[in-house]
């Protein structure tokens, strides 16, 4: 019945937001988990009634879409393993932690004429998606200011022990959920500066290429009294705040499904949220993080090669 999805991972969100909805979905069918660690994978296979892979490329060969929830790195290998055999793609974010991994795959795709996703939560939240497409038709901003803090190694956070997310940190974690939604009513960005904070903290200053200028505090070690999530953008009109999304993880998870299969079904390709805006979000991370190192002001094009837009 409908899409034959794979899920690749094996982790808490794999497990909890992603193996949930794919099993959950009326439309598809979840056809089975392939995951670095074969026990995790029969477990989670088992959880939900479906089949456990030990080699990658057999559950490839299964399928037609497969689900993504691994690392960044470990995900941009296996993205581009799976485009190459011809599967429509359902990723987290960031799709990679290099512009030219995300390129890869973006070009692959696009060979291949396959449908893309890429799970930015909220950008599958219709309050969220109403205001960005309202924002961006009325225009006049000016910039927007961002502070994303969160709280992710105290004890008990399923999150914590993310080697990756200890090592990127908030810049590459919530980074993409920012740009995500500052992306679409401000245009690209052309230029970013940044400088480091207390408690992993990353600042950044983005000038978009309409002019508009960014303001985004980004961190995942926030004490825990200082946790915060707010976007707001600000113009002529005043201010506007981002709404906070009426979806769960899991009810987000549905409406990505939902997106590519109804892509899959009309052949078409080029979702807001596609894999070439994946790759965008993935250059302005890189292009922050080479000015990190120069302690400067860094042209994305210079960092990764191409254009913005």
């Amino acid at each position: 019945m409908g899409l034959r999805f794979g899920l690749l991972g094996t982790g808490y969100w794999a497990a909890e937001t992603q193996g949930a909805a794919l099993a959950g979905h009326p439309g598809i069918t979840f056809a089975g988990v392939w995951g670095r660690d074969a026990a995790k994978a029969g477990a989670l296979a088992d959880r939900y009634g479906v089949g456990a892979y030990r080699d990658v490329d057999a559950l490839l060969a299964d399928v037609d879409a497969v689900a993504v929830a691994l690392p960044p790195d470990v995900q941009a290998e296996l993205a581009l393993r799976a485009a190459r055999a011809g599967r429509h793609l359902l990723l987290d974010k960031p799709v990679a932690l290099s512009a030219s991994a995300a390129e890869l795959i973006a070009a692959e795709t696009g060979r291949n004429g396959l449908a893309s996703m890429v799970f930015f939560t909220n950008r599958f939240c219709d309050d969220v998606e109403a205001f960005l497409h309202e924002a961006a038709e009325a225009g006049g901003w000016d910039g927007v200011r961002a502070t994303l803090f969160a709280s992710v190694f105290q004890p008990g956070n399923p999150y914590g022990a993310s080697p990756w997310r200890r090592e990127k940190g908030g810049l590459w974690d919530i980074g993409p959920h920012a740009l995500s939604v500052i992306l679409p009513v401000l245009g690209p960005v052309e230029e970013v500066a940044a400088v480091e904070g207390p408690r992993g903290t990353v600042h950044l200053l983005t000038r978009h290429s309409g002019g508009a200028a960014g303001t985004l505090s980004l961190t995942l070690d926030a004490a825990p009294a200082a946790t915060r999530h707010e976007i707001a953008f600000h113009g002529s009109g005043g201010w506007a705040a981002v709404p906070k999304g009426e979806r769960t993880p899991v009810e987000a998870f549905g409406a990505a499904i939902d997106r590519l299969v109804r892509d899959v079904d009309r052949g078409v390709t080029g979702d807001p949220c596609d894999v070439r805006f994946g790759r965008e979000v993935v250059d302005v991370l890189a292009a922050a993080e080479a000015a990190l190192r120069r302690r400067g002001t860094v042209r994305v094009s210079e960092v990764t090669g191409t254009d913005p837009a």
